[in-house]
């Protein structure tokens, strides 16, 4: 898509992303860091990757084995 684009387009279109993120409202990293982490506590009982998923819920499972004789 840029490999079409003139110098000018490219241009304008840097400029464009630029006025969106300056509106962007900012906030403290350690307020961030405290809300992230809060949520993340709050969904650990739910996360299957720290809880584990159980056996008759996990899409994954093994269907069979297989035997050589």
């Amino acid at each position: 898509m840029a490999q079409d684009m003139t110098e000018k387009e490219l241009k304008q279109m840097e400029l464009d992303q630029l006025k969106k993120e300056v509106k962007l409202e900012r906030q403290m990293i350690s307020q961030t860091a405290k809300e992230l982490r809060t949520f993340i506590e709050s969904m650990a009982e739910e996360d299957p990757l720290i809880k584990g998923i159980p056996e008759d819920k996990n899409p994954f499972k093994e269907k069979g084995g297989c035997t050589i004789s």
